[in-house]
């Protein structure tokens, strides 16, 4: 088969071990980014199997209608940005696994790993020491904190875990069924999404983007928190009301942000208005990028192009397909 994997920025696909799986079929890797419909069709017209990393690349009707040899697409996770409709009528499968079965623990370990860098201002001292200075500020210590975790799905749960282990006060708000879980494992739920905002020294946000959560943290939230806080977003930039953080980050409260996620991915050439504040730790959506996540992730993907070539497509997120 023609397979392709597109926006493999690191080129890092080639190394897994899981790689070999392919071997035997015809595969092209691109390392770049690129969403042009007319790029993307020329790109993709001898595809039949296209792989997609995440949510990194749209795929729509106006592109799916170039694409007369693709047959299958295989990815893991959520599929916002693929039009599965216009995949159907194509007939073109898309072959999505949608239960790791467990947390992501890098996404929980880099969000941890920001909040100690903001705390402590690693960033700052690493720069200040390589420019010749020596210990430029005075940082906070977690121990006694509150950490605010928003909300107590499976990072959460696992954030939460990690506040009690460096001593902190873990305050819990989300859904229903969330703040029953939190309750459950013995941590203190707030009185409210604004209480949570208020009470936190650190805000850590784990909730799915979804239309109900689009926006969910407010201009209103960000303004409750202390001059001293820090806000924590390793899920979706979405979640928080357009515009909204960087007026926050400028106004003081919260004191600084730590981020993970855009609203438009991939940033290039240092235009997204966070990375101009000083009280803004930006890293490049690397929550998912560690090499074991990969290699789980990419032996399910090659193992759905493989079934599908043997004739037994699996997890099948358009089953009408079969059908015709």
């Amino acid at each position: 088969m023609n397979i392709t994997i597109l926006t493999d920025y690191q080129d890092a696909v080639r190394g897994l071990k899981c790689f070999s799986k392919l071997d035997g079929h015809n595969v092209k890797i691109w390392n770049d980014h690129v969403t042009d419909t007319d790029a993307l069709a020329e790109r993709l017209k001898d595809t039949e199997a296209l792989v997609l990393i995440r949510e990194r690349t749209p795929i729509r009707a106006p592109l799916i209608e170039r694409l007369p040899k693709l047959k299958l697409i295989s990815q893991r996770s959520v599929y916002p940005h693929v039009d599965v409709d216009a995949l159907t009528r194509k007939g073109i499968i898309l072959s999505s696994e949608m239960s790791p079965g467990q947390p992501s623990y890098p996404t929980a370990e880099l969000a941890w790993g920001l909040i100690i860098a903001a705390m402590r201002h690693l960033p700052q001292e690493i720069a200040a020491l390589k420019a010749g200075r020596w210990q430029s500020t005075v940082g906070t210590g977690l121990r006694g904190l509150t950490l605010g975790v928003f909300s107590y799905g499976r990072i959460g749960g696992v954030m939460a875990g990690y506040g009690k282990a460096f001593g902190m006060k873990v305050l819990v708000w989300g859904r229903e069924k969330s703040i029953e879980r939190a309750r459950a494992d013995g941590h203190e739920v707030a009185a409210s999404q604004s209480d949570l905002f208020d009470r936190s020294d650190v805000v850590t946000l784990h909730l799915r983007m979804i239309k109900e959560t689009r926006g969910i943290v407010t201009r209103a939230d960000l303004a409750r928190m202390k001059p001293t806080a820090l806000l924590v977003n390793t899920s979706r930039a979405d979640l928080i009301e357009p515009g909204a953080l960087v007026e926050a980050l400028k106004a003081g409260r919260p004191g600084m942000a730590a981020v993970d996620v855009y609203e438009e991915e991939p940033v290039v050439g240092g235009q997204h208005p966070l990375l101009s504040l000083p009280n803004a730790i930006c890293t490049p959506h690397l929550g998912y990028v560690e090499r074991k996540g990969y290699e789980a992730a990419f032996a399910c993907i090659f193992d759905q192009i493989l079934a599908y070539a043997a004739g037994k497509p699996i997890n099948v997120i358009n089953p009408d397909v079969l059908k015709k």
